[in-house]
């Protein structure tokens, strides 16, 4: 006859507490989400290196052109040749000031923009009414092209910062407002229950639950709204040149354009395109990761 033992009380209480333990260790397992920054060399492999070769293999590119003559060195300048651009303008000491004079620009306007097209997005978004009313004007001026305004600013306002920052204004302001009504609309309506059932309601429901809510729709749209506001001011300055507002990139490009220099035509299109890119990487990509990262979106930094 074989005798079984049966376990004691104890021995079962350790058994459940085991598998309790077992199962909690697995559940926060699965909601752990890894935030440890990668190695410097992963680093290297997976973000500067993809850039840097993609930009060898344009001047690759652009260089075998020249080297066959597609067209005339007038069109189609060496690298070499813009390369002596930036050379000149540097030994001048004018080069860090056209970038300057323009960036100001853009971030100043920028952050009009900013003031208000926030509280006006929020305002489209939380009324019904002004949203009827305002929300496809917003829409169409987003999609009218910046420089279409450029010409009624310069009757209006002169030959002006003022001028150029109405322009970045009614480039930016539109997509920023967007962004945000966007971002409201995609807000859980039990967030929004939640918060009133804390008291959280009106500006404080607004500034509790909405905006952090709403966060990813409305950095998206700040992003965007960057972009509209450095593609107007780029506009303004290349049809609105003159000697009172300074020498920026939009002016340099014009410039070039009207010496026949085309070295300095693409000097000025490539500096452009190196703002652009260098305010995204240090600004918004960050601004992102952030918001990413707070949401359990990001699993390595």
């Amino acid at each position: 006859m074989v005798r079984t033992e049966t376990p004691s009380p104890a021995k079962q209480r350790a058994g459940g507490d085991g598998g309790t333990h077992d199962l909690a260790a697995g559940l926060d397992a699965l909601e752990t989400v890894e935030t440890g920054r990668a190695p410097l060399r992963e680093v290297l492999l997976t973000k500067v290196v993809p850039p840097l070769t993609a930009v060898a293999l344009v001047i690759a590119v652009w260089q075998t052109l020249v080297w066959a003559k597609v067209t005339d060195e007038g069109s189609l300048p060496a690298p070499s040749a813009v390369w002596d651009s930036v050379s000149d303008l540097w030994l001048q000491g004018t080069l860090l000031e056209i970038v300057w004079t323009s960036v100001s620009r853009g971030f100043s306007g920028f952050l009009l923009a900013l003031a208000i097209g926030t509280p006006l997005g929020l305002l489209v978004a939380r009324v019904k009414f002004v949203r009827a009313a305002i929300g496809p004007i917003l829409s169409g001026l987003q999609s009218l092209p910046s420089v279409a305004w450029v010409p009624p600013a310069v009757i209006w306002l002169g030959l002006n910062n003022q001028m150029m920052y109405a322009v970045i204004l009614l480039g930016a302001v539109p997509s920023i407002a967007n962004g945000l009504v966007s971002g409201v609309d995609q807000v859980p309506p039990l967030f929004l229950r939640a918060g009133r059932t804390l008291g959280a309601t009106g500006l404080k429901g607004t500034w509790y639950i909405v905006m952090p809510a709403a966060l990813p729709g409305y950095v998206a749209g700040l992003k965007q709204g960057w972009a509209f506001a450095w593609r107007s001011l780029m506009a303004a300055e290349i049809i609105a040149s003159s000697p009172d507002l300074g020498l920026g990139l939009g002016q340099l490009l014009e410039n070039g354009r009207n010496n026949s220099d085309m070295p300095g035509v693409f000097l000025a299109i490539l500096l452009i395109l190196v703002v652009g890119i260098a305010i995204d990487l240090l600004v918004f990509s960050p601004l992102e990761r952030a918001v990413l990262r707070g949401r359990g979106l990001l699993v390595k930094n």
